[in-house]
């Protein structure tokens, strides 16, 4: 198999070697090259095109923004963003993704040795969705740095049905790479008294606020980032905080989220098989799973939980993902009770009884 050529873009040398060091150790991965601006970058690409480029955002001479409006009319490649996503700088970051960026990963903080090793398992998982979302080649066979937790490690597995059916409807949503402009498609749609929604985007810490209110801008129904004992409301949806597990509750007739810390579960903090565990506890045959683009496995076994427990559960269909990944191995585990293109999805739920 041939390894992904990567091309680092960073103004900081230190960044450069980090990211060097971490994408690096990952057998399926090449660093061809480390340059410190977009014109030493155009340089570089001379000799060698890489399959995907990490691109700071903040540099001398040209920005990273500029450069990737640049790159995408001219020769359009995979680029994950890389930014410290300071509170004031995420909305500069998030228009990257309008401007074509694949993804967006947090810029690891030197010196903090936890926080370098999850972020060399996002950052390498980031860069292999980069270039298949491009390629629509076969994701590369994972490397094991560490276990793979499950959903276990947050919240144990329903030993019982949750309780009885009422009228009122729970969705959960998972999604990854590509997700936000899903997202934005799937929520447009929906009327001010849709269904109370919980959602898990794989996204980083910060981040998750400043898409929580552009989208609350464009929709009829609220949205925003979800805090600890926010209420489960129709016309209402909640985005799980980056770096934070968010879980479903419910007291009596009223369902809340908890937001909590807690290891990574299937690689990720926030994860979807952490809120689809939930939704089967609590909601049951009350609740409504939807699984969207993204690379990975993370929801899979929730959402065959959810199903076990009587939600109706759908998958995003191959043509509409960016990757492909979530709702195929969802798929393969037989917990999908529907699969639909993106603009289908929230028509469904809307319509099912």
């Amino acid at each position: 198999m041939n390894e992904i050529k990567v091309l680092i873009v960073d103004d900081s040398a230190v960044v450069r070697q980090a990211m060097t060091d971490i994408l690096s150790s990952d057998p399926s991965i090449e660093v061809v090259g480390a340059a410190r601006d977009p014109f030493l970058a155009v340089e570089r690409m001379k000799e060698v095109i890489p399959d995907v480029i990490t691109l700071d955002v903040e540099m001398p001479r040209m920005d990273g923004i500029t450069f990737l409006q640049k790159l995408m009319s001219q020769y359009p490649l995979p680029v994950v963003m890389v930014s410290s996503l300071t509170e004031n700088g995420s909305e500069t970051t998030f228009k990257a993704l309008e401007y074509g960026a694949v993804d967006i990963i947090q810029k690891p903080r030197i010196g903090v040795k936890q926080f370098l090793e999850e972020s060399r398992i996002i950052i390498c998982d980031a860069v292999k969705a980069a270039s298949r979302a491009r390629m629509k080649k076969a994701a590369p066979k994972p490397f094991h740095v560490q276990p793979k937790l499950t959903a276990d490690a947050v919240m144990p597995k329903p030993t019982s049905k949750a309780m009885v059916q009422t009228t009122e409807r729970v969705v959960a949503i998972g999604a990854s790479t590509g997700g936000t402009e899903a997202l934005k498609v799937f929520l447009e749609a929906l009327p001010e008294d849709a269904p109370g929604t919980v959602i898990v985007q794989h996204m980083p810490e910060h981040f998750t606020r400043a898409f929580a209110n552009r989208l609350d801008g464009m929709c009829r129904v609220s949205v925003k980032e979800a805090e600890n004992d926010d209420t489960v409301l129709r016309g209402r949806v909640l985005i799980a905080p980056g770096n934070k597990h968010t879980l479903l509750k419910r007291s009596g007739a009223r369902y809340y989220v908890e937001v909590r810390d807690g290891p990574l579960v299937c690689r990720h903090r926030p994860s979807v098989d952490v809120l689809f565990r939930s939704a089967a506890r609590y909601a049951g045959r009350n609740g409504i799973g939807v699984i969207m683009t993204g690379m990975g496995d993370d929801g899979a076994r929730g959402m065959l939980e959810m199903k076990e427990a009587g939600a109706f559960t759908v998958a995003q269909d191959e043509n509409s993902c960016v990757v492909f990944g979530m709702p195929k191995e969802a798929i393969k585990l037989g917990a999908v009770d529907s699969v639909a293109p993106l603009d289908h999805i929230a028509r469904m739920i809307l319509n099912h009884g």
